[in-house]
Protein backbone atom coordinates (compact mmCIF):
# COMPACT_ATOMS: atom_id res chain seq x y z
CA UNK A 1 0.00 0.00 0.00
CA UNK A 2 1.42 3.48 -0.38
CA UNK A 3 1.57 5.79 2.77
CA UNK A 4 -1.92 7.27 3.22
CA UNK A 5 -2.08 11.37 3.36
CA UNK A 6 -1.74 12.33 7.31
CA UNK A 7 -4.72 14.58 7.50
CA UNK A 8 -3.90 15.91 11.12
CA UNK A 9 -1.41 18.46 12.81
CA UNK A 10 0.50 17.61 15.94
CA UNK A 11 -2.05 19.74 17.94
CA UNK A 12 -5.04 17.59 16.12
CA UNK A 13 -3.30 14.78 17.40
CA UNK A 14 -2.49 15.74 21.30
CA UNK A 15 -5.63 16.86 21.28
CA UNK A 16 -7.60 13.41 20.17
CA UNK A 17 -5.45 11.39 22.67
CA UNK A 18 -5.98 14.01 25.47
CA UNK A 19 -9.69 13.96 25.23
CA UNK A 20 -9.60 10.39 25.13
CA UNK A 21 -7.48 10.31 28.28
CA UNK A 22 -10.56 12.50 29.81
CA UNK A 23 -13.25 9.99 28.37
CA UNK A 24 -10.96 6.64 30.41
CA UNK A 25 -11.22 9.35 33.25
CA UNK A 26 -14.43 9.64 33.11
CA UNK A 27 -15.29 6.00 32.76
CA UNK A 28 -12.92 5.13 35.37
CA UNK A 29 -15.29 7.38 37.58
CA UNK A 30 -18.00 6.04 37.21
CA UNK A 31 -19.12 9.24 35.66
CA UNK A 32 -19.16 8.75 31.54
CA UNK A 33 -22.87 9.12 29.88
CA UNK A 34 -21.33 10.48 26.56
CA UNK A 35 -22.40 8.76 23.00
CA UNK A 36 -20.61 6.70 20.76
CA UNK A 37 -21.33 8.02 17.01
CA UNK A 38 -23.69 5.41 16.63
CA UNK A 39 -25.77 6.31 19.53
CA UNK A 40 -24.51 3.64 21.91
CA UNK A 41 -23.17 4.30 25.30
CA UNK A 42 -19.18 4.96 25.77
CA UNK A 43 -19.42 3.21 28.87
CA UNK A 44 -21.33 0.39 27.74
CA UNK A 45 -18.93 -0.19 24.85
CA UNK A 46 -16.06 0.23 27.11
CA UNK A 47 -17.06 -2.42 29.40
CA UNK A 48 -17.74 -4.59 26.78
CA UNK A 49 -14.82 -4.81 25.07
CA UNK A 50 -12.69 -4.82 28.11
CA UNK A 51 -15.35 -8.14 28.54
CA UNK A 52 -13.93 -9.79 25.68
CA UNK A 53 -10.25 -8.97 26.27
CA UNK A 54 -10.66 -11.01 29.39
CA UNK A 55 -12.04 -13.87 27.35
CA UNK A 56 -9.84 -13.89 24.85
CA UNK A 57 -6.61 -13.65 27.37
CA UNK A 58 -7.56 -15.14 30.96
CA UNK A 59 -4.33 -13.43 32.17
CA UNK A 60 -5.99 -9.91 31.71
CA UNK A 61 -8.21 -9.89 35.08
CA UNK A 62 -10.38 -6.90 36.26
CA UNK A 63 -7.55 -5.61 38.41
CA UNK A 64 -4.86 -5.59 35.71
CA UNK A 65 -7.27 -4.18 32.97
CA UNK A 66 -8.18 -2.11 35.14
CA UNK A 67 -4.35 -0.79 36.00
CA UNK A 68 -3.61 -0.68 32.96
CA UNK A 69 -6.25 1.50 31.38
CA UNK A 70 -6.03 3.96 34.72
CA UNK A 71 -1.54 4.18 33.46
CA UNK A 72 -3.00 4.95 30.25
CA UNK A 73 -6.12 7.93 30.75
CA UNK A 74 -2.91 9.36 33.17
CA UNK A 75 -0.48 9.31 30.47
CA UNK A 76 -2.30 10.62 27.93
CA UNK A 77 -3.20 13.91 29.43
CA UNK A 78 -2.49 16.96 27.06
CA UNK A 79 0.10 17.94 29.45
CA UNK A 80 2.20 14.96 29.11
CA UNK A 81 2.08 14.82 25.29
CA UNK A 82 2.99 17.72 25.17
CA UNK A 83 5.59 18.15 27.53
CA UNK A 84 6.99 14.67 25.62
CA UNK A 85 6.75 15.93 21.92
CA UNK A 86 8.04 19.33 22.90
CA UNK A 87 11.74 18.50 21.94
CA UNK A 88 11.74 16.58 19.36
CA UNK A 89 11.97 18.73 15.51
CA UNK A 90 8.59 17.27 14.45
CA UNK A 91 8.29 19.96 11.68
CA UNK A 92 9.65 17.81 8.60
CA UNK A 93 8.15 14.68 8.69
CA UNK A 94 7.60 12.97 5.86
CA UNK A 95 4.95 10.41 6.25
CA UNK A 96 6.19 6.82 5.66
CA UNK A 97 4.33 3.07 6.72
CA UNK A 98 5.61 1.41 10.18
CA UNK A 99 4.70 -2.02 10.42
CA UNK A 100 4.27 -2.90 14.38
CA UNK A 101 4.45 -6.23 15.94
CA UNK A 102 2.86 -6.23 19.43
CA UNK A 103 2.92 -8.79 21.87
CA UNK A 104 0.38 -9.71 23.72
CA UNK A 105 1.75 -10.52 27.64
CA UNK A 106 -0.14 -7.38 29.33
CA UNK A 107 -3.00 -4.98 28.37
CA UNK A 108 -2.00 -2.68 26.28
CA UNK A 109 1.66 -3.53 26.43
CA UNK A 110 2.10 -2.52 22.51
CA UNK A 111 0.27 0.84 22.59
CA UNK A 112 3.46 3.20 23.56
CA UNK A 113 4.70 2.24 20.09
CA UNK A 114 1.11 2.55 18.64
CA UNK A 115 1.21 5.86 20.04
CA UNK A 116 4.47 6.91 18.93
CA UNK A 117 4.30 6.10 15.25
CA UNK A 118 0.69 8.34 15.52
CA UNK A 119 1.76 11.00 17.07
CA UNK A 120 4.72 11.55 15.01
CA UNK A 121 2.97 11.60 12.24
CA UNK A 122 3.51 8.17 10.46
CA UNK A 123 1.22 5.68 9.77
CA UNK A 124 0.92 2.80 11.64
CA UNK A 125 0.34 -0.54 10.57
CA UNK A 126 -0.61 -2.49 13.80
CA UNK A 127 -0.05 -6.31 14.22
CA UNK A 128 -1.60 -6.79 17.16
CA UNK A 129 -0.85 -9.84 19.29
CA UNK A 130 -3.87 -12.02 19.51
CA UNK A 131 -3.55 -12.55 23.18
CA UNK A 132 -4.05 -8.23 23.24
CA UNK A 133 -6.14 -7.27 19.94
CA UNK A 134 -9.02 -5.77 21.44
CA UNK A 135 -7.84 -2.77 23.72
CA UNK A 136 -5.62 -0.60 20.87
CA UNK A 137 -8.31 -0.44 18.91
CA UNK A 138 -10.45 0.81 21.94
CA UNK A 139 -8.85 3.62 22.48
CA UNK A 140 -7.66 4.15 18.55
CA UNK A 141 -11.35 4.02 17.95
CA UNK A 142 -11.82 6.79 21.42
CA UNK A 143 -9.29 8.93 20.17
CA UNK A 144 -10.57 8.77 16.43
CA UNK A 145 -14.37 9.81 17.68
CA UNK A 146 -12.78 12.88 18.36
CA UNK A 147 -11.00 13.32 15.04
CA UNK A 148 -12.31 11.46 12.46
CA UNK A 149 -9.23 12.13 10.33
CA UNK A 150 -7.01 10.42 12.79
CA UNK A 151 -7.99 7.29 10.91
CA UNK A 152 -5.14 7.66 8.42
CA UNK A 153 -2.80 7.54 10.71
CA UNK A 154 -3.07 4.05 11.36
CA UNK A 155 -4.69 0.43 10.06
CA UNK A 156 -4.80 -2.97 11.12
CA UNK A 157 -2.87 -5.92 9.35
CA UNK A 158 -4.18 -9.89 9.85
CA UNK A 159 -1.94 -11.59 6.72
CA UNK A 160 1.16 -10.85 5.73
CA UNK A 161 3.10 -7.69 6.16
CA UNK A 162 3.81 -5.65 3.04
CA UNK A 163 5.08 -2.29 1.73
CA UNK A 164 6.13 -0.75 4.85
CA UNK A 165 9.01 1.34 5.22
CA UNK A 166 9.96 -0.14 8.83
CA UNK A 167 9.17 -2.20 11.59
CA UNK A 168 8.88 -2.58 15.49
CA UNK A 169 9.04 -5.76 16.40
CA UNK A 170 8.15 -7.23 20.35
CA UNK A 171 8.82 -10.79 21.32
CA UNK A 172 10.86 -12.86 22.47
CA UNK A 173 14.50 -14.16 21.84
CA UNK A 174 13.51 -16.84 19.31
CA UNK A 175 10.88 -15.07 17.66
CA UNK A 176 13.80 -12.15 17.40
CA UNK A 177 15.90 -14.16 15.53
CA UNK A 178 12.94 -14.94 13.32
CA UNK A 179 12.31 -11.16 13.10
CA UNK A 180 15.64 -10.09 12.38
CA UNK A 181 15.79 -12.48 9.12
CA UNK A 182 12.74 -11.40 7.97
CA UNK A 183 13.09 -7.97 8.79
CA UNK A 184 16.86 -7.15 8.82
CA UNK A 185 16.96 -5.26 5.67
CA UNK A 186 14.71 -2.59 6.69
CA UNK A 187 15.27 -0.02 9.68
CA UNK A 188 13.99 -1.06 12.75
CA UNK A 189 13.51 -1.86 16.58
CA UNK A 190 13.36 -5.21 17.54
CA UNK A 191 13.09 -6.13 21.04
CA UNK A 192 14.28 -9.40 23.25
CA UNK A 193 13.28 -10.92 26.21
CA UNK A 194 14.76 -8.75 28.84
CA UNK A 195 13.89 -9.05 33.04
CA UNK A 196 14.23 -6.60 36.12
CA UNK A 197 15.79 -7.15 39.23
CA UNK A 198 15.82 -5.73 42.47
CA UNK A 199 18.56 -4.87 44.63
CA UNK A 200 17.98 -5.35 48.43
CA UNK A 201 20.45 -3.97 51.97
CA UNK A 202 18.88 -5.52 54.69
CA UNK A 203 18.01 -1.92 55.09
CA UNK A 204 14.61 -1.39 53.71
CA UNK A 205 11.17 -0.70 55.37
CA UNK A 206 8.35 -2.93 55.38
CA UNK A 207 6.63 0.10 53.04
CA UNK A 208 9.29 -0.14 50.92
CA UNK A 209 8.62 -4.58 51.08
CA UNK A 210 5.34 -3.66 50.12
CA UNK A 211 6.12 -1.30 47.16
CA UNK A 212 8.48 -4.11 45.89
CA UNK A 213 5.32 -6.39 46.35
CA UNK A 214 3.67 -4.39 43.17
CA UNK A 215 6.78 -4.79 41.45
CA UNK A 216 6.95 -8.69 41.36
CA UNK A 217 3.31 -9.72 41.08
CA UNK A 218 1.30 -6.58 39.03
CA UNK A 219 0.30 -8.84 35.99
CA UNK A 220 1.27 -11.67 37.64
CA UNK A 221 5.25 -11.08 36.73
CA UNK A 222 4.16 -11.33 33.41
CA UNK A 223 5.98 -8.49 32.43
CA UNK A 224 9.91 -7.39 31.30
CA UNK A 225 9.63 -5.00 33.94
CA UNK A 226 8.07 -7.29 36.71
CA UNK A 227 10.84 -8.00 38.69
CA UNK A 228 12.18 -11.80 38.62
CA UNK A 229 15.26 -11.64 40.68
CA UNK A 230 16.44 -10.28 44.07
CA UNK A 231 20.09 -9.40 44.79
CA UNK A 232 20.43 -9.21 48.51
CA UNK A 233 23.73 -9.25 50.89
CA UNK A 234 25.49 -12.56 52.30
CA UNK A 235 23.33 -13.40 55.80
CA UNK A 236 20.11 -11.30 54.20
CA UNK A 237 16.93 -12.72 56.46
CA UNK A 238 13.98 -12.94 54.19
CA UNK A 239 11.53 -12.08 57.02
CA UNK A 240 11.03 -8.77 56.20
CA UNK A 241 10.59 -9.78 52.42
CA UNK A 242 7.91 -12.23 52.70
CA UNK A 243 5.98 -9.74 55.55
CA UNK A 244 5.74 -7.18 52.44
CA UNK A 245 4.88 -9.71 49.80
CA UNK A 246 1.98 -10.81 52.13
CA UNK A 247 -0.14 -8.01 50.96
CA UNK A 248 -0.42 -10.07 47.84
CA UNK A 249 -1.51 -13.02 49.27
CA UNK A 250 -5.09 -12.71 47.78
CA UNK A 251 -3.17 -14.15 43.96
CA UNK A 252 -3.15 -17.27 44.87
CA UNK A 253 -6.96 -17.50 44.35
CA UNK A 254 -6.55 -16.95 40.79
CA UNK A 255 -6.44 -20.41 38.71
CA UNK A 256 -4.02 -20.03 36.11
CA UNK A 257 -1.63 -18.36 39.16
CA UNK A 258 -2.31 -21.52 41.02
CA UNK A 259 -1.91 -23.87 38.52
CA UNK A 260 1.51 -21.99 37.87
CA UNK A 261 2.45 -21.65 41.48
CA UNK A 262 1.59 -25.87 42.32
CA UNK A 263 3.85 -27.14 38.87
CA UNK A 264 6.64 -24.91 39.92
CA UNK A 265 6.97 -26.13 43.68
CA UNK A 266 5.98 -29.37 42.14
CA UNK A 267 9.09 -28.82 40.10
CA UNK A 268 11.68 -27.72 42.32
CA UNK A 269 10.71 -30.61 45.11
CA UNK A 270 11.69 -32.71 42.73
CA UNK A 271 14.63 -31.64 41.68
CA UNK A 272 15.53 -31.05 45.45
CA UNK A 273 16.17 -27.65 45.23
CA UNK A 274 16.40 -25.88 48.78
CA UNK A 275 13.13 -23.51 48.57
CA UNK A 276 11.85 -20.76 50.63
CA UNK A 277 7.95 -20.79 50.02
CA UNK A 278 5.44 -18.77 51.80
CA UNK A 279 2.47 -20.93 50.29
CA UNK A 280 2.08 -18.31 47.21
CA UNK A 281 5.19 -17.38 45.93
CA UNK A 282 8.37 -19.67 46.17
CA UNK A 283 12.12 -18.55 45.92
CA UNK A 284 15.33 -20.23 45.64
CA UNK A 285 18.81 -19.34 45.09
CA UNK A 286 19.59 -18.72 41.35
CA UNK A 287 22.98 -17.41 39.97
CA UNK A 288 22.63 -18.67 36.27
CA UNK A 289 19.59 -16.38 35.14
CA UNK A 290 17.86 -13.29 35.86
CA UNK A 291 14.34 -15.03 34.60
CA UNK A 292 11.93 -16.61 36.78
CA UNK A 293 8.57 -18.95 36.14
CA UNK A 294 5.36 -17.05 37.48
CA UNK A 295 4.70 -17.76 40.69
CA UNK A 296 8.38 -17.79 41.71
CA UNK A 297 11.42 -15.51 41.94
CA UNK A 298 15.56 -16.13 41.91
CA UNK A 299 18.10 -14.42 44.40
CA UNK A 300 21.64 -14.29 44.41
CA UNK A 301 24.11 -12.92 46.94
CA UNK A 302 26.58 -10.23 46.76
CA UNK A 303 28.99 -8.68 48.96
CA UNK A 304 29.99 -5.02 47.62
CA UNK A 305 27.17 -3.16 45.34
CA UNK A 306 29.91 -1.78 43.22
CA UNK A 307 30.23 -5.59 42.14
CA UNK A 308 26.31 -5.55 41.14
CA UNK A 309 26.96 -2.45 39.44
CA UNK A 310 29.90 -4.12 37.32
CA UNK A 311 27.19 -7.02 37.18
CA UNK A 312 24.24 -4.72 35.48
CA UNK A 313 26.45 -2.74 33.72
CA UNK A 314 27.94 -5.91 31.95
CA UNK A 315 24.30 -7.63 31.08
CA UNK A 316 22.92 -4.45 30.58
CA UNK A 317 20.79 -5.80 27.47
CA UNK A 318 19.32 -8.58 29.56
CA UNK A 319 17.74 -5.67 31.60
CA UNK A 320 14.58 -3.64 31.80
CA UNK A 321 14.82 -2.07 35.29
CA UNK A 322 16.61 -2.30 38.25
CA UNK A 323 14.85 -1.54 41.80
CA UNK A 324 17.29 0.44 43.96
CA UNK A 325 17.38 2.99 46.45
CA UNK A 326 19.60 5.67 47.77
CA UNK A 327 23.65 4.42 48.17
CA UNK A 328 23.04 1.08 45.97
CA UNK A 329 20.77 3.18 43.42
CA UNK A 330 23.89 5.83 42.62
CA UNK A 331 26.04 3.38 42.79
CA UNK A 332 24.84 1.54 40.00
CA UNK A 333 23.70 5.05 38.37
CA UNK A 334 27.15 5.89 38.21
CA UNK A 335 28.62 2.68 36.95
CA UNK A 336 26.00 2.19 34.19
CA UNK A 337 27.64 5.77 32.87
CA UNK A 338 24.53 7.34 31.06
CA UNK A 339 23.37 4.08 29.39
CA UNK A 340 19.69 4.29 28.91
CA UNK A 341 18.73 0.61 29.71
CA UNK A 342 18.41 -0.72 32.41
CA UNK A 343 16.36 1.75 33.89
CA UNK A 344 16.88 2.63 37.78
CA UNK A 345 13.71 3.38 39.47
CA UNK A 346 12.42 3.35 43.02
CA UNK A 347 10.05 0.36 44.94
CA UNK A 348 6.45 0.28 43.79
CA UNK A 349 7.65 2.28 40.40
CA UNK A 350 8.31 -0.55 37.30
CA UNK A 351 5.04 -0.51 35.80
CA UNK A 352 4.13 2.84 35.95
CA UNK A 353 6.40 4.38 33.14
CA UNK A 354 6.47 7.68 31.70
CA UNK A 355 5.76 8.63 28.33
CA UNK A 356 9.71 9.16 28.10
CA UNK A 357 10.38 5.67 29.63
CA UNK A 358 11.62 3.36 26.09
CA UNK A 359 11.52 -0.25 26.14
CA UNK A 360 15.04 -1.20 26.28
CA UNK A 361 16.14 2.54 26.25
CA UNK A 362 15.57 3.03 23.08
CA UNK A 363 14.44 6.27 21.84
CA UNK A 364 11.44 5.34 19.70
CA UNK A 365 11.33 8.65 18.72
CA UNK A 366 13.95 9.88 17.53
CA UNK A 367 14.31 6.48 15.82
CA UNK A 368 11.12 7.19 13.73
CA UNK A 369 12.36 10.97 13.28
CA UNK A 370 15.58 9.57 11.04
CA UNK A 371 13.22 8.12 8.81
CA UNK A 372 12.29 11.31 6.99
Amino acid sequence: MKTKSINTSLNDRITAFAKASSLLSSYLEGSLKALTNDGVSWHDRIQQRLELAQRKNSWFTDDTLEFAITQWAEALNEENLTIWMQNYPLDKVTAKNIALITAGNLPLVGFHDVLSVIIVGHHAMIKNSSNDDVLTPLLLEIATSFCADLASSYSYVDGKLENYDAVIATGSNNTARYFEHYFGEKPNIIRKNRNSVAVLTGNETLEQMEALSKDVFLYFGLGCRSVSHLKVPKGYNFDLFFNGMFVQKGLIKNEKYLNNYDYNKAVYLMSEFDLLDNEFLLIKEENSSYSSPIASLGYSFYEHIEDLAVEFEQNADQLQCVVAQGAAAATVIEKLGGKNAPQIVDFGTTQTPGLQDYADGVDTIQFLLTLS
